[in-house]
């Protein structure tokens, strides 16, 4: 169960956390040093990543070390929203990184670095493998509902979480299962399950706890329920476990809600972060903060780097920027257009409605209004910018 949680919690990194690396980082050397992690001597996180690096140093074809690492750094991509590590957890496993009879472990490992770099047919090929072998892989499963999602295609992530029950708790299937039908018409009826289930699941980790909390606030503020989605928000946070993806639905929150000095303060010492120093500049922008130009600088940077490592994951973080703190809506529609034609979650669709308004070409926004209607999605926001579209002429 702890496993499942453990990388379903963002409910898919790869929309979340922009210019990850686009292919993996080969050390030239074992002496070669790939980054120095802001942690202390007794940090279990540090000592686990020491242990598994020296034990891969000393048998470089252990598949199963490999995958453990590519792992512990794949989460650290979770909390600390840094996604030079997935560059290091690719280079971990680059003996198998293209072998069609990886083992399992490597192959789960695999399908994680492939989604988060948009690669979804072939994480879900990887992960259809490890089912067909092991039926009841409640991890695999798992990460096929995540990408189910991200796709728009809510049946297969709805039996996909049916099938983590073989592993999964009662409130992580419900979550999961809500998370499809809040998106699918069944709004209200979704809130109401999974709140039911949080109550019941007093035994349930932190972690768990966690993503439930996170899945629940945002089904609350997509149906205009702010107090709450807000509530939900703070119980989650209130749970102290490092989340990047957590604080950056938080801080958007406070965003719409026209409260950038709390994002400020919500993130503050966090720019390493690609994910929340988007957030923390469109914060400075709107309170009037002095960092706003480094802000912006840095974030301008980053993408620029990106773009140089031919990297086209941050594309819907980038329409955002270039709307928001540039003002370009040309590109930002470009951007935001290439980002939908990939992955359709409530945040794609909403970058490109916002940069299709901006950009006064409401037959731009097509795709996303179609999704809207095809499977009547309840949304204050995205109901909203899609009736000002259509009032466009």
């Amino acid at each position: 169960m702890t496993v499942i949680i453990r990388f379903l919690a963002p409910w898919l990194l790869a929309a979340a956390v922009a210019a990850a690396q686009a292919a993996p980082y080969l050390p030239p050397s074992d002496s070669t040093v790939l980054e120095r992690l802001p942690e202390r001597a007794a940090d279990p996180r540090a000592r686990e990543l020491r242990a598994l690096r020296s034990r891969l140093n000393a048998n470089p074809n252990d598949a199963d070390t490999a995958a453990r690492l590519a792992r512990a750094y794949f989460d650290l991509v979770a909390a600390e929203g840094d996604p030079r590590y997935i560059g290091y957890a690719q280079a971990a496993l680059s003996p198998w990184w293209n072998a069609a009879d990886a083992p399992d472990a490597v192959r789960v490992a695999r399908a994680l670095l492939r989604q988060f770099n948009h690669g979804f047919d072939a994480a879900t090929a990887d992960l259809r493998a490890v089912t067909a072998r092991t039926p009841t892989h409640g991890e695999a499963w798992a990460w096929l509902a995540a990408i189910a999602m991200v796709q728009a295609r809510y049946d297969d992530a709805r039996a996909a979480c049916a099938a983590t029950a073989a592993q999964a708790s009662a409130l992580i299937v419900t979550a999961c299962t809500a998370a499809a039908d809040a998106l699918t018409g069944r709004a209200t009826a979704a809130a109401g399950a999974l709140r039911r289930a949080l109550e019941d699941a007093a035994d349930a980790s932190p972690a768990e706890r966690l993503w439930a909390l996170t899945r629940l606030a945002e089904i609350e503020e997509r149906r205009g329920e702010w107090a709450a989605a807000e509530a939900a928000f703070r119980e989650a946070l209130a749970l102290g476990l490092a989340d990047g993806y957590l604080q950056a639905a938080y801080a958007d929150f406070l965003l719409d809600r026209g409260r950038p000095r709390e994002v400020l303060a919500l993130l503050q010492g966090r720019e390493r972060s690609d994910l929340l120093l988007l957030r923390l500049a469109l914060a400075a922008k709107a309170a009037g903060a002095p960092e706003l130009a480094r802000w912006q600088a840095d974030m301008a940077a980053r993408f620029d780097a990106a773009r140089r490592r031919g990297d086209a994951t941050h594309e819907k973080e980038e329409s955002r920027f270039v709307l928001a703190l540039q003002g370009d809506a040309a590109r930002a529609l470009d951007l935001a257009q290439r980002n939908y034609a990939i992955q359709r979650e409530p945040a794609d669709a909403r970058a490109l409605l916002e940069a299709a308004l901006a950009a006064g070409r409401p037959e731009a926004a097509k795709p996303a209004l179609d999704w809207l209607d095809r499977h009547g999605v309840e949304s204050v926001a995205l109901r909203a910018l899609a009736a000002r579209l259509r009032g466009v002429r």
